[in-house]
């Protein structure tokens, strides 16, 4: 899984969100992430079908959305999906929260069943607490591949990182600029100046040090070029240590059927 992917939360207006995959693909980027629920899965599939990239050089991930988690809805929301994108198989597969029509029992066995199928290649959750991940990991014949959370350097999630870790679970990292909080934080824009860089690479450059995966929203050619350079920033370790010091904690994402 490559460790810095396109997100494309809000990437609604079709002929920006195809743009936009096409122009990350062909500036680099190999991972797209989309969900059900961004309703982008069509203008996603296009982007790739116009880059000149190879499929199979594509790591393409998508969610299955809280109302469609049971296990016949399960199967015949993926399928759709996979008409939306316009390809035969994902390489990721998320359930998207732990809520809904949730039930981790039937849920997994219905995801293992689309492994089975070739219709998904690894089975992944997301926003899963340790309790939810570990249940998960102890139901799953596929096994968990990765935990999308949201993360940065404003929300480090120590223990879910901890916990991924002695499971042997990627994380990706959703919101990993904290929705664009990262520029109004001091010590990221001393860093920012100290390199020469935007607060966006700092922080991109930050989840990688941690061996975390992040796949920041953009939609313009600006943007995605920024945090594209963002793999070429090496932070010393003053800098991963100041950042690593952060005690504000903010966290963007929080719905009421989330699981904390």
């Amino acid at each position: 899984m490559p460790m810095l992917g396109l997100g494309t939360w809000e990437n609604t207006n079709p002929d920006e969100c195809e743009n936009a995959v096409k122009t990350a693909l062909e500036m680099g980027y190999r991972h797209i992430d989309t969900a059900q629920i961004y309703g982008n899965e069509a203008e996603v599939g296009a982007g790739i079908a116009a880059a000149d990239v190879d499929r199979d050089d594509i790591f393409l991930a998508t969610k299955v959305w809280i109302d469609e988690l049971s296990s016949d809805d399960v199967i015949q929301s993926t399928r759709e999906s996979l008409d939306k994108l316009g390809v035969d198989y994902v390489d990721l597969l998320y359930v998207h929260w732990p809520a809904g029509e949730y039930d981790a029992e039937e849920t997994l066995a219905a995801f293992d069943e689309l492994v089975d199928e070739g219709l998904t290649k690894r089975v992944g959750v997301s926003n899963f607490e340790p309790e939810q991940l570990r249940e998960a990991v102890e139901l799953s014949e596929s096994g968990i591949f990765a935990n999308q959370i949201e993360l940065h350097p404003l929300l480090q999630q120590d223990e879910l990182r901890e916990v991924c870790a002695d499971e042997d679970i990627e994380i990706v990292a959703y919101s990993p600029l904290a929705r664009g909080t990262v520029f109004d934080v001091d010590v990221l824009s001393d860093i920012a100046e100290k390199h020469d860089v935007s607060e966006a690479q700092v922080s991109l450059a930050w989840i990688r040090e941690k061996g975390v995966t992040a796949i920041p929203k953009a939609t313009s050619e600006g943007h995605i070029e920024d945090n594209w350079k963002s793999l070429d920033l090496e932070l010393d370790d003053e800098d991963i240590e100041t950042i690593d010091a952060i005690e504000e904690t903010d966290r963007r994402v929080d719905p009421g059927f989330a699981p904390w």
